[in-house]
């Protein structure tokens, strides 16, 4: 049968042994999970409960005194862009609105009228020239 489901419960004293035994030496983690069929999760926890914590591992992050400035340097730049942007795309929506205001009020597609007429007097220039 499967011990799928099979929620176990080890006792207070059952998890000191276990995490005496691997501050001792006597076993690691890996050994100690097979011999008492324990998940390495488990173990780790009660490492980090119940013992000294020398063998868990710990994450530290060393720095050149420079990064810590180019990091803040490089955020406050990415704030600027960001703000940057958003006036743009504040511009931008500005712009689009006052087209739609003066096509609503003269009755013309400013964007084809503009367009066409450009085109229509560049190519009658063109042929002027020619």
């Amino acid at each position: 049968m499967s011990n799928f489901g099979t929620q176990r419960r080890y006792s207070l004293a059952f998890q000191q042994k276990v995490v005496s035994e691997i501050e001792a030496g006597k076993f690691g983690v890996s050994q100690a999970k097979r011999i008492y069929d324990i998940s390495p999760q488990s173990i780790y926890d009660w490492l980090r409960k119940l013992g000294k914590g020398h063998l868990i591992e710990k994450r530290v992050h060393i720095e050149m005194k420079d990064e810590k400035d180019k990091l803040k340097d490089l955020q406050h730049q990415n704030q600027k862009l960001e703000s940057a942007l958003a006036q743009a795309h504040l511009r931008l929506l500005m712009y689009e609105c006052l087209v739609e205001s003066v096509e609503a009020h003269y009755q013309i597609d400013v964007k084809k009228t503009f367009g066409s007429s450009a085109s229509s007097t560049r190519s009658s220039k063109s042929k002027s020239k020619a």
